[in-house]
């Protein structure tokens, strides 16, 4: 079975989208349910335009992705080093680990007010907050991913004369690697939620805010403009995760359950 195209794929893609979003505005239009609570595209197109004439858009979005970028990349890298050093040092991963497990099994939304507290109403909260978010993502994903590297790989390298640094190195960390950014992934979205989260608590400006105070003066179509705003940055930095995946997992081949018939026979 051949596989469909990518502009074919684009295209069915499109179609879902814009039959949604077609359907959306004629339901709201046609009165079949209450656009209070959700609006309709139309109107959020316009609040898209007025925010952005504003000046507001740029603002909040500015101090979000800060925010989230800023979590998303000390988050990574200390989950990868900790993941790293547990994963190798057997003692401390059994000491530590349940400690970090037991940390994570606590709902940081309860936390997020502590956090306020600690570090103030300013950009360092929403950034620990959306760090921490991000490391025990990035840290599992690391440990079991160092932790499920085929032990002969290991031994193979150490056969042909590779120290600890270099089958760290070069085999470690690129059998890991499919782990390691699948916590990444799922840490890009969570890096976001996290500075949301901050700026409900406290703050004064950003996504987390502006949702807040718009919420407040029912004003249903800026919530959702900031909705799809965020929808469109998390598309994108996906986007960029998915190239940056595939270059760096080059080296795996793909897998695909059906088989091809006519391929098989010509290897025959």
């Amino acid at each position: 079975m051949k596989q469909r195209k990518p502009y074919s794929i684009m295209i069915i893609r499109i179609f879902i989208i814009g039959f949604f979003l077609v359907f959306w505005e004629w339901a709201a239009q046609a009165k079949i349910y209450n656009s209070l609570f959700t609006s309709f595209p139309s109107d959020i197109l316009k609040d898209l335009v007025k925010f952005y004439t504003s000046g507001d858009l740029v603002r909040h979005t500015s101090v979000t992705l800060q925010e989230a970028f800023m979590g998303l990349f000390y988050g990574t890298i200390a989950g990868i080093i900790a993941g790293l050093l547990l994963a190798q040092l057997e003692s401390l991963g059994k000491i530590l680990l349940p400690i970090i497990t037991a940390i994570h099994g606590i709902p940081q939304l309860t936390l997020a007010p502590v956090y306020v507290l600690w570090f103030g109403l300013g950009m360092i909260s929403k950034i620990f907050l959306a760090g921490l978010m991000v490391f025990f993502h990035v840290f599992f994903a690391t440990y079991s991913g160092i932790q499920n590297v085929e032990p002969k790989l290991i031994e193979s390298a150490n056969l042909l004369g590779a120290g600890k640094i270099q089958t760290l190195i070069y085999v470690v960390l690129p059998s890991s690697m499919p782990w390691i950014l699948s916590g990444i992934r799922i840490g890009v979205g969570s890096s976001l939620v996290g500075a949301i989260i901050g700026e409900y608590i406290g703050a004064s400006a950003g996504f987390g805010w502006m949702i807040a105070y718009a919420t407040s003066f029912f004003n249903i179509a800026r919530v959702m403009s900031c909705i799809l705003i965020l929808l469109v940055v998390g598309s994108i930095l996906n986007f960029i995760l998915d190239k940056t995946e595939n270059y760096l997992l080059r080296w795996r081949a793909p897998i695909n359950l059906s088989i091809n018939h006519d391929n098989a026979y010509k290897n025959t």
